[in-house]
């Protein structure tokens, strides 16, 4: 399920990599306009479509089917998967709400209707993986698309704003040549496989809970990280060529970083705004503290 995650997590970024869910550009009819509402359902059932017939040619069509059934795979990579589900579902979520909004359809309804976009898209990934014997169906993996779309819709509807955002950053981990196969041959496919350098965060915007009057950078956040480190296999480390990677030790590690928000940097340049807003789900290199079990260590650039 890895390699089909950040399949679809680059759709959400060739989303807004084109700038198509970029409110900022997208100029927003007052009234419903039926024909933006025909179009944008309709490229998303094709794209879906597309995107399940890409995948199907990758990697279902390489395994064998079976009757329906379900696994639990909560205890792997430390659960660094499963908040990858969460960030995703939470994308797919916020893209195509702003997409929606394009349309001119109700605010309430836009985000219901993005936010449900994004879960029926990530449930039948799910009972997809429910026919084949290499996956099943996942309950952990549908409670953290569940508590993404949850992050999103409750949110908007609380503040018509995304407060606290799911972001991701990497670093090379040092640990890809244990299993390059499954960890990444290249930088590249490292930045999609390997668990072991991704982060994932919690960034939150202090300046949206003060008084609007507050001196207080808007674009300024405090950034709560979660990531873990030495896992050469789901649950258990498997050394194939390289025997020293039964000597690592699988650890949780915990951050606590700044982080810059770049949609509350305002440019009368469209093209920037663009830029700006495309990056807006990475997190941005800040003095970090990390704590691993019992020790604390200080970086003063964490990626």
């Amino acid at each position: 399920m890895r390699k089909k995650l950040f399949f679809i997590f680059s759709l959400c970024f060739l989303f807004q990599n084109n700038g198509i869910s970029n409110s900022r550009l997208l100029i927003q009819p007052d009234t419903l306009n039926k024909k933006r509402l025909i179009l944008v359902s309709s490229s998303k059932t094709a794209l879906a479509s597309t995107s399940f017939i890409v995948l199907n040619e990758l990697w279902y069509s390489k395994y064998p089917k079976t009757k329906f059934h379900t696994f639990n795979d909560s205890k792997e990579w430390l659960q660094m998967d499963k908040i990858g589900h969460a960030t995703t579902s939470y994308y797919l979520g916020f893209l195509s709400y702003e997409i929606f909004k394009w349309t001119g359809l109700e605010n309430k309804k836009a985000i219901l209707t993005g936010g449900a976009t994004s879960l029926i898209y990530m449930s039948a990934l799910e009972f997809m993986d429910g026919f084949y014997n290499e996956w099943g169906f996942s309950i952990a993996d549908m409670s953290s698309n569940l508590i993404g779309t949850g992050l999103f819709i409750s949110q908007q509807l609380l503040w018509d704003e995304q407060r606290i955002k799911l972001k991701f950053s990497f670093h090379q981990s040092g640990l890809a040549h244990f299993r390059p196969e499954l960890l990444g041959n290249n930088l590249n496919e490292q930045i999609l496989k390997d668990y072991n350098g991704q982060t994932y965060w919690l960034s939150t915007n202090i300046y949206s809970f003060l008084n609007k009057e507050s001196k207080f950078p808007k674009w300024l956040n405090v950034a709560f990280g979660y990531g873990a480190n030495g896992m050469t296999g789901g649950q258990q480390n498997i050394c194939i060529a390289n025997p020293n990677c039964l000597e690592l030790k699988r650890e949780r590690q915990f951050y606590l970083s700044l982080d810059a928000d770049l949609t509350k940097i305002k440019f009368k340049s469209k093209i920037m705004n663009s830029i700006f807003g495309t990056f807006g789900f990475i997190k941005i290199p800040f003095p970090t503290l990390e704590i691993t079990g019992n020790t604390a260590k200080y970086h003063w650039l964490y990626f």
